[in-house]
């Protein structure tokens, strides 16, 4: 019976390479928040360098916000440190840069870390962004994406910027949060993580019900969901 460390970083090997995520002389910036899902990819990237045939450099960033002091910044250096991850961490005021009237939202925060990371990266040289998104986060962005958007989209696990030289990976695509869950707990870091706040009541969180009734928790239809954002048939579309 496999291990959930063998069963995260068999399925992330998949992922990279069927989407050709990381190529020779990769310079990936993994942003961390310390929660489960990046440390987590932080961990199997890092083992992943000793062997994937390709060489490839990573450092981890941490962004601090000025709302959330629940993330133990101190025991996730400790875990970078002791995967032999250099790290950095940078102060962003999110909430502080509100426009008067406004009120904080998962939006906002996603969209000023995003920009942070982006500066980072290209400033220190780096050519791709490796996000901690999962299985289940894609599939509920498709789902939110049609109830409130009216639109047919989601995640990708490679998207290329056209604006810069720098590109996102998503290298636990495959993966389902309870297995990473799994894998936290195995490995003893779950423990030294943390949840954002705000997102115990965004929206996500709503669909993410709604996922779980509709498929009644089957990894098999889940995957399903997951796969036809890949096999669409516009002939049935209006």
């Amino acid at each position: 019976m496999k291990n959930a460390e063998t069963t995260i970083a068999k399925l992330t090997e998949v992922g990279i390479r069927r989407y050709s995520m990381i190529e020779e002389g990769d310079r990936i910036l993994v942003a961390v928040s310390g929660g489960k899902d990046s440390t987590a990819l932080a961990y199997d990237l890092a083992m992943k360098r000793k062997w994937w045939p390709a060489r490839f450099e990573i450092r981890a960033i941490h962004i601090a916000t000025d709302f959330c002091s629940c993330c133990k910044k101190s025991a996730l250096f400790e875990l970078l440190d002791s995967w032999d991850i250099a790290h950095v961490s940078i102060d962003v005021p999110v909430i502080g840069r509100l426009k008067p009237g406004k009120s904080m939202n998962c939006w906002w925060c996603s969209t000023q870390r995003r920009t942070e990371l982006i500066h980072y990266a290209l400033a220190e040289g780096f050519n791709k962004v490796a996000l901690g998104h999962h299985l289940d986060d894609m599939v509920e962005t498709l789902l939110m994406n049609m109830l409130y958007k009216a639109q047919i989209s989601g995640m990708l696990p490679v998207v290329k910027y056209n604006k810069y030289p720098l590109s996102v990976i998503r290298p636990l695509a495959l993966c389902e949060e309870r297995q990473i869950i799994a894998f936290a707990d195995e490995k003893g870091f779950r423990s030294a993580v943390c949840t954002c706040p705000y997102g115990l009541e965004s929206k996500r969180r709503e669909v993410r019900g709604r996922i779980s009734s509709l498929t009644g928790g089957s990894s098999e239809l889940k995957r399903n969901l997951f796969d036809s954002m890949s096999k669409v048939n516009q002939e049935y579309l209006a």
